[in-house]
C-alpha cells in the first residue's frame, strides 16, 4: 500500500503499523518457527496498537506456482474448537512463503463485491496490505523480494 501525496495522521500511522506488523512476521519466521508463530506475532502485534488482521486472506507458499501450500495467516484463534481452519506447518530449511499482513483500521471482517474481485472492509474502514516472499534459512528469513 502507497500513500499518493500527504495522507491525514491516522491513515500514514495505519500504513506504518501494517509495514511493521510485516516485518514482525518475518523476525519471527526463525526456525524451528511453524506457521502458527508467524501468525500470533502479527496478529499480537497489530491488536496491541488498536487495529484488526483481516482473516479471509492469507500468505502462502511460493514455488513453481504463485499461490502454493502451506497457507500462512495473520491471526491465530485463541480458542482450539476454532483451530482446525487452520493448520500449523512447521517451516523448514529452502522453504518459499510471502507473507502478506492486511490490517483493518476498523472490525477484521471483509466482503468480495459483486464484480467478485474487489474486497472492501465490511464497516468501511481503511485497510492496508503490505507482503514481501521470504526463504527460510538455518538463520534469519532472506527477504526475496526488496527492491
Amino acid at each position: 500500500t502507497y500513500a499518493i501525496d500527504e495522507v491525514p495522521p491516522a491513515v500514514q500511522r495505519l500504513l506504518e503499523v501494517s509495514e511493521e506488523a510485516l516485518w514482525v512476521g518475518i523476525r519471527s519466521a526463525v526456525l524451528p518457527a511453524e506457521t502458527r508463530d508467524i501468525a500470533q506475532a502479527i496478529q499480537r502485534f497489530v491488536e496491541r496498537k488498536g487495529y484488526s488482521v483481516v482473516r479471509e486472506y492469507t500468505g502462502h507458499g511460493v514455488g513453481r506456482a504463485m499461490h502454493e501450500e502451506p497457507q500462512v495467516p495473520n491471526w491465530w484463534p485463541r480458542k482450539r474448537k476454532q483451530q482446525g481452519q487452520w493448520e500449523s506447518v512447521p517451516l523448514g530449511p529452502g522453504m518459499t512463503i510471502a507473507l502478506e499482513p492486511m490490517v483493518n483500521s476498523g472490525l477484521a471482517e471483509t466482503e468480495e463485491l459483486e464484480d467478485q474481485w474487489t474486497v472492501v472492509t465490511r464497516d468501511g474502514s481503511l485497510c492496508t496490505h503490505f507482503e514481501h516472499s521470504i526463504a527460510i534459512t538455518e538463520g534469519e528469513p532472506l527477504v526475496l523480494t526488496l527492491p
